[in-house]
């Protein structure tokens, strides 16, 4: 894989029914002003924590560094239990994806919707996606996920490139017709461009509704109306955007490492793209879209929406605008396909590596053929069987087809949240380990500097891959903010009635966790008793990589001017477009 592909693959992991479809329900929850802030609390808490991944991998590009880097810096153990966290998180986002698909056929709004804001046609739906059973749609859409993923990684990267590029392409469209459409209803009307804003809606929300188990509706006000409604948006945003990690993923499989220092700048342009489109989708929506609107009401713990719920396209039906709304729902289809692949893609990649891990597989008999078959790999380097392992589990996704087992899928979202969000901790703790074997050296030394306390990595070396500022204090808000969702996660599944098949599904992978570390601990243990056991780690830091150019100076996605005494000269001009590029591809 190329930059370009690692660019646009963790890019385009990241933009699937969260973005379109869920972002009405957070709007419904906590008012547009409050969307605006939830989704940069959760870009900044995700970005601090693929930050510290990302330096980690960068300096070393090694196979499956979600499991490896809490491995070499925590606990085995540890490791070993995130490896399987994250890989039941990315095969459920497989399943949910392909089930939003499904959902998604079924495009229908009623005629009175409709013709309260006199809309020019009468009726609006897709005719034969509500005639189609949805199953049929599940099982194109998996295979077709199947074909996508056994192909050789260079042909995956081109597909996933074309996707991700025609995404940013939508999105700013996207941006730009709500931004037009609310310049035109102000000229019209003449009210202010943020009357949505202001009373009688507001920035927040004046109440958060929710009703968990389908039988009693809870209505929260005031301050405390606004605190869980916060909170239930920041849980749901999280599941849209974690597919941040999947510019370390692909470190294994990219080319020109040392050249390119694809993983630092992939890390930082998926960040900073995400994170500015979403909020600027939420943004310009909410200039046009009320949150009370009667298509955005949500008020179960978790389900998956319809192309009826999104709130761009409501935007249109608002405005009377015809056509595009068929546009957007067909292009929702093709986002959450898209994502799917992408779901599969991490997922299979993090089981081979978890299949590569020595000394717990067993040497004889089943297991160990289980491991062999799971670890080998095509004549094109693709990890065929854990592809079709992984695969398997999408075939949840054909839960969806009836209203109950839906509400099975969306408990398992929540459980692959807690998970994910115990992945990044550990990653965030693991950067801090990390931290303890790194200093502030002589830029002309290299990587890997001998003291009389031992070896350590220099991080202020010309050539050192990827360095942020202040990052182990990134980590340290990304650890905080990953615990405090932990804990409070299922918070509704204490109203009355208890719920304990929501407590279960947003607390589950917590003893999960604990009880594959202790595990793995008791394969080699003496004793049974785990206040008598010790961390197994390496902490090693043999063989960093360190970049090719050795200039600050000259280094990917700097600037770097040529002709110091004049601004505009020719070769300052070429350079400026040769950095804009840098950052654009």
């Amino acid at each position: 894989l190329g930059e370009r592909h690692v660019n646009m693959i963790a890019f385009s992991s990241t933009i699937g029914i969260g973005l379109f479809l869920q972002s009405g329900k957070i709007m419904y929850l906590i008012g547009p002003g409050g969307a605006v802030l939830a989704y940069l609390f959760m870009g900044t808490l995700l970005w601090s924590a693929n930050a510290s991944l990302g330096e980690m991998t960068a300096v070393f590009p090694v196979k499956g560094p979600i499991i490896d880097f809490p491995s070499r810096y925590l606990d085995e153990g540890v490791g070993f239990a995130v490896g399987w966290m994250a890989w039941f998180a990315y095969i459920n986002l497989t399943a949910t994806e392909v089930s939003a698909v499904a959902s998604l056929f079924k495009f229908k709004f009623e005629p009175e919707y409709l013709a309260s804001f006199s809309y020019p046609q009468e009726t609006l739906q897709w005719t034969f996606g509500l005639n189609t059973n949805p199953a049929v749609w599940v099982g194109m859409m998996l295979l077709a996920i199947l074909a996508i993923n056994l192909l050789p990684v260079r042909a995956y990267g081109e597909i996933e490139y074309v996707c991700g590029c025609i995404k940013l392409i939508v999105i700013v469209g996207i941006i730009m017709m709500n931004t037009i459409i609310n310049a035109n209803n102000t000229r019209t009307n003449g009210t202010s461009h943020f009357q949505l804003y202001q009373l009688p809606w507001g920035f927040f929300s004046n109440q958060t509704v929710t009703d968990p188990s389908g039988g009693r509706t809870y209505t929260f006000t005031g301050g405390t109306g606004r605190l869980v409604g916060m909170w239930s948006a920041m849980n749901t945003i999280f599941f849209s955007l974690q597919g941040f990690f999947t510019v370390s993923v692909t470190a294994a499989e990219n080319k020109h490492v040392e050249r390119d220092e694809a993983i630092k700048l992939a890390t930082r342009k998926v960040s900073l793209r995400v994170i500015l489109l979403y909020v600027l989708v939420v943004f310009t929506v909410g200039l046009n879209v009320p949150y009370n609107d009667k298509n955005l009401q949500d008020q179960t713990i978790s389900s998956i929406r319809r192309g009826q719920n999104s709130p761009i396209i409501i935007a249109c039906i608002r405005n009377g605008i015809v056509g595009w709304p068929h546009f957007f729902n067909a292009f929702y289809i093709f986002s959450a396909f898209s994502c799917g692949v992408n779901g599969l893609f991490i997922a299979s990649r993090l089981l081979h590596a978890l299949a590569s891990i020595r000394n717990v597989w067993p040497n004889t008999g089943w297991g160990a053929n289980i491991k062999a078959r799971l670890e080998r790999t095509s004549s094109k380097g693709v990890p065929v069987n854990a592809v079709f392992v992984s695969w398997l589990f999408g075939l949840l996704g054909f839960l969806a087809v009836k209203p109950s087992p839906a509400r099975i899928l969306g408990r398992m979202a929540i459980f692959s949240t807690c998970s994910m969000l115990i992945v990044y901790a550990c990653v965030a703790i693991s950067f801090l380990y990390f931290k303890t074997r790194t200093i502030n050296g002589d830029p002309d030394e290299g990587v890997l500097v001998s003291t009389p306390e031992g070896q350590f990595l220099n991080r202020n070396a010309s050539d050192y891959p990827y360095k942020s500022h202040l990052q182990w204090l990134r980590s340290a808000y990304a650890l905080f903010g990953c615990c405090l969702l932990i804990i409070f996660i299922g918070w509704r599944a204490f109203l009355n009635p208890f719920s304990h098949a929501d407590f279960l599904a947003a607390y589950l992978s917590v003893p999960i966790f604990i009880i594959i570390v202790a595990l793995y601990h008791l394969k080699d243990e003496s004793e049974w008793y785990p206040w008598t056991w010790g961390r197994r780690v390496t902490m090693d830091i043999g063989n960093p990589v360190s970049t090719q150019e050795k200039d600050p100076e000259k280094r990917k996605g700097r600037f770097h001017r040529v002709d110091r005494e004049r601004w505009w000269a020719w070769e300052n001009v070429v350079e400026i477009g040769r950095w804009i590029w840098v950052w654009m591809k």
